[in-house]
This record gives C-alpha cells, sequence and structure tokens, in this order.
C-alpha cells in the first residue's frame, strides 16, 4: 500500500466563546433507514472504543479500550486517534469523551442523532458531521449512518453509528507503515482521508440510481404503470435526501477555506479544495439525477397520452365506418308507404351488400391514410 505522500501543518486560530457559538442542529428525521446490521441490534449498535496511539517508538493500536484504559493512554501526551463506534452506551461515551477533554457543548453533534451535515470550528478544534449514505438492492430503499469527526492539537476524535472496518483498518496499516515516522501533523491527514472515504461512497449510490432509472425510463415507455412512477418518486426524494446532505457541506467548506486561507499550509488548503470540489461534482450529478427523474414522469405521461391517444382512434375508426351504415339503417327503417325498394325481392340482400361495400372501402381509405398504425407496440 503506497504511503501518503501529505505532511500538511496546520495553524488554527484561536477562536473565543460565548454564546450561540456553537450549537447541535439536529434533523427532523433520518436522511434513510437504519442498516440492517442496525436493525439486529435493536437500532443501536454495541459501544466500543479503539486507540491509534503515535508515541516516538511507532504506532500503537489499543482494541476495545474501556475510560481507565483511556485515562492512562491520555496521560501519555502522545498524539491519539480514537474510533468510538455503537452508540448503544451513551454513559459510557460521554465517559471517554470526558477524559478527552472534548467540550461538553460537542457532546451532542457527535452522540445525537441525527444531526445535520456540518463543518464548524469552535475554540481550537473542527468539528465535523455527516451521514455515510448507501442502498440495499432497491435504491428506492434509502439507508444512512452517521459519522462525526472533532480533531484539535495531538487528537482525532471519530464516533460512528456502526463498526466499519475496511478504510480504517487500512488507514491503520498506512500509520504503522509510513516513512517517516507518523507524527502529530498526520492527523490532519487523516481527517481528509476519514472524510474522502465517506463522500466516495456516495458516487457508487448514485450511479446505482442512475442505472435504476434508465431502467425505469424503458419500462414507462414499454407499458407504463402507477407503481413504475411511484418508483421514480422514491428516487426523487432519496435524491433530495443527498442535495440536503451536500450543501450544507458545500457552503460549509467554502466558507472554511476563504476564513482559513492565511492560516492553512499549501498542502492543506489544497486537500480542503479537492473536498469542495468533490462536494461539488457530487450536487451537480445529484442535480441532474433529478432531472432525469422528471424525464420519466415526462416519459410516463407521453407513454399514457399515446394509448389514450390510440384508444380514441380506435373507437374513431368505429365510429367513421359505421356512420354510413347507421344512416342507410335509418333511411330505410321510416315508415313511409311508398317506398319502392321496400316491394323488391332482393332488396334485403342487395342492401347488405352495398353496406359491405362501403364498409370495405371505408376500411381500405383509412388503412391507406395510416390510421390503424399502433404507435403502442412494444419496441423489440
Amino acid at each position: 500500500m503506497p504511503p501518503f505522500s501529505l505532511e500538511p501543518v496546520i495553524t488554527k486560530k484561536e477562536l473565543q466563546a460565548f454564546p450561540g457559538t456553537f450549537t447541535s442542529r439536529r434533523l427532523e428525521s433520518r436522511p434513510g433507514n437504519l442498516p440492517v446490521a442496525l436493525y439486529v441490534q435493536g437500532g443501536l449498535a454495541p459501544t466500543r472504543c479503539s486507540v491509534v496511539e503515535i508515541s516516538p517508538e511507532g504506532v500503537v493500536v489499543h482494541e476495545r479500550v474501556k475510560a481507565s484504559g483511556l485515562a492512562l493512554i491520555q496521560a501519555t501526551g502522545n498524539p491519539l486517534w480514537v474510533r468510538m463506534t455503537g452508540l448503544s452506551d451513551l454513559g459510557e461515551l460521554k465517559r471517554l469523551l470526558t477524559i478527552l477533554e472534548v467540550p461538553d457543548v460537542v457532546h451532542p453533534a457527535l452522540l445525537e442523532t441525527p444531526q445535520a451535515p456540518q463543518l464548524q470550528e469552535y475554540l481550537d478544534g473542527l468539528i465535523v458531521c455527516l451521514h455515510r449514505l448507501g442502498c440495499s438492492r432497491d435504491p428506492s430503499h434509502l439507508i444512512s449512518e452517521q459519522a462525526g469527526f472533532y480533531m484539535r492539537a495531538n487528537l482525532l476524535l471519530s464516533v460512528e453509528e456502526f463498526d466499519r472496518q475496511e478504510a480504517y483498518g487500512k488507514l491503520a496499516v498506512w500509520l504503522q507503515n509510513k516513512m517517516p515516522a507518523a507524527n502529530a501533523d498526520d492527523l490532519d491527514d487523516m481527517l481528509h482521508v476519514l472524510f474522502e472515504e465517506i463522500l466516495h461512497q456516495y458516487f457508487p449510490l448514485l450511479e446505482v440510481m442512475s442505472d435504476r432509472l434508465d431502467d425505469l425510463e424503458e419500462s414507462v415507455l414499454r407499458s407504463p404503470k402507477p407503481k413504475l412512477l411511484t418508483k421514480a418518486f422514491q428516487i426523487h426524494s432519496n435524491l433530495r435526501h443527498v442535495r440536503r446532505q451536500l450543501w450544507p457541506l458545500l457552503s460549509q467548506i467554502r466558507l472554511f477555506i476563504r476564513q482559513n486561507q492565511a492560516d492553512l499550509s499549501p498542502e492543506s488548503a489544497e486537500r480542503y479544495q479537492d473536498i469542495e470540489q468533490h462536494l461539488n461534482q457530487l450536487f451537480e450529478v445529484s442535480e441532474w439525477l433529478r432531472q432525469q427523474c422528471d424525464a420519466v414522469t415526462q416519459a410516463y405521461m407521453a407513454s399514457v397520452g399515446n394509448r389514450m391517444n390510440q384508444v380514441m382512434k380506435t373507437l374513431t375508426i368505429i365510429s367513421v365506418v359505421f356512420a354510413p351504415l347507421t344512416f342507410l339503417a335509418g333511411i330505410y327503417g321510416m315508415n313511409f308507404v311508398d317506398m319502392p325498394e321496400l316491394k323488391w325481392s332482393y332488396g334485403y340482400p342487395l342492401c347488405i351488400l352495398f353496406m359491405a361495400i362501403i364498409s370495405a372501402a371505408m376500411v381500405a381509405w383509412l388503412s391507406r391514410r395510416g390510421w390503424f398504425q399502433d404507435w403502442t407496440t412494444s419496441r423489440g
């Protein structure tokens, strides 16, 4: 695994605390459903804590750390990456945060769910909160997991609803094998990697939605059904949730870069600009997919309109063919005494033959004009 070629140095300006500087902003509802793994645990995963200690002798990984063990590790004064997963035991989590000297005002942003996406500075720390979004087999069902990060000098703290080992295991291995040895400056690199890892998961989600919308558009053109339109509306609603997760982060990271431009090193500023670019790309793709949802709706309405036109055309053909026949039947149905045709021996069969000739002539004429073409036939 190649090392990350980033060596940033962040100098954060001290901010004075005053009422309203930082407030927890909870969402009215979760962006999606809970993952299956959290349903199995009754909605809350078991609480676990692990610590990656960056000591002068090397990187040490401590698994399943309790409050007493964290106090001993904290006393060494070494840079730490503390990872907490699962929100089932809030009391234990609060004790761990107290040992790490995390301000009480920051606790709700890390422990309460669901939180609004945010990137804020408070005193000498940086708080990041966002949701890892995904989908089940059907992209109309969105699932989400909240992840919160808090970074200050010599400390990177991550609090997640569910334990995801893939990216974090690779990051721990990179720290252990990094040359030169890892130090406190690498904590900012790690926050950037964790941030990017969550954002990159949005691209496969949007790609699945795009493929599903293509299938829906093809289906509504072949055989428009109300349930297909309902699925398109569900995807449209999920895209609205995705946009609501992206635009606050996009505006806040732009503000963060502008306010801290003088204090950020060139490498650090470039990384945050990369995050801004990724957020902007995701926002544009989600907006384009919302327009594709509208295209599915328009295709459905056009297909239903074509079918309705086909029905009306069929009824019109029937009316046109039977109009002269009805006229003849009306004439010979009158009760006048002097009607010579009524006394003909072959009057009835001749009248029927004449009606058949008129019907055949009308059908031939309408066929030459293309009235019998079916525009709703399924495409092969």
